[in-house]
């Protein structure tokens, strides 16, 4: 089996460009492969190896400065789920398009997977769904509000315009993505909007899908993940979607894409 680490942290890089290189070497030392996001704000990305050579990148991340509790969600693939390595600098490691939003200052509460339910079950909670419609559409929780927006940049303005719709009649606001990575950032957001009351899943929908047990769990669907695995269940187990050759949207596996009519890529 192959280790899967999904991973972030924000925290001050002065220098980015400077990370970059070493960071890279390291990686390919390793034999890993995915993706790293370099930027002022952190680090963000999945990677994928032998468990030994992912561990030792792993300690190369920790040692960058603020990355000492580095979150990292780990799953398992049966074989290498990415086909090459990049390592690239960005002006954000999840794009928002807000430059005012830290969530190093202020974000909301983390939520313990096994208290989640409580909370999403709460007909006070406004539950939301902070990932891209193609994502939402093949796994979301039961009642969780769709954005149905084709891109994070998308997210404030979505919730600037139906604000007033969404909190009629609710007390808090609960938030959930795949890692937890925009849930730092949108948490943050509605906070600087005014908005006391912010929750967020700790560990995301992945976290939830490893810990909670399927008999007990709010979750319907599977869960996309940015590698070649598609989509994962409960137990992080690999799904059952695969990729439209054409536009790369998530499919059920032998059907065909009802965007652009594109065939489904072999599994």
């Amino acid at each position: 089996m192959i280790a899967v680490a999904a991973l972030y942290q924000f925290t001050r890089f002065d220098d980015p460009e400077a990370l970059k290189d070493p960071l890279l070497a390291a990686c390919e030392a390793a034999g890993i492969k995915g993706t790293l996001l370099l930027a002022r704000e952190g680090i963000n990305g999945t990677i994928a190896g032998e468990a030994a050579a992912l561990a030792a990148v792993l300690g190369h991340i920790r040692a960058l400065p603020g990355c000492a509790d580095l979150d990292v969600k780990f799953s398992d693939a049966p074989e290498m789920p990415f086909g090459k390595l990049k390592v690239r600098v960005k002006r954000e490691i999840v794009t928002m398009g807000e430059p005012d939003i830290d969530p190093t200052l202020s974000a909301g509460t983390y939520v313990d997977p096994h208290d989640w339910n409580a909370l999403i079950a709460d007909p006070d909670t406004l539950v939301i769904d902070t990932r891209n419609d193609y994502e939402v559409a093949i796994g979301t929780f039961a009642g969780a509000v769709d954005p149905a927006t084709p891109s994070f940049r998308d997210f404030p303005a979505w919730f600037r315009t139906h604000r007033a719709e969404l909190l009629e009649g609710k007390k808090r606001v609960a938030m959930f993505c795949t890692g937890g990575i925009r849930c730092e950032k949108s948490t943050s957001f509605l906070r600087a909007e005014g908005i006391e009351e912010v929750f967020h899943l700790k560990g995301g929908i992945l976290k939830y899908l490893e810990e909670v047990p399927a008999q007990q769990s709010l979750w319907r669907g599977e869960c996309f993940v940015f590698d070649e695995r598609v989509s994962l269940g409960h137990g992080l187990a690999q799904g059952n979607h695969t990729r439209c050759r054409p536009c790369g949207r998530p499919l059920p596996a032998g059907e065909s894409c009802p965007v652009c009519e594109g065939d489904a890529a072999p599994q």
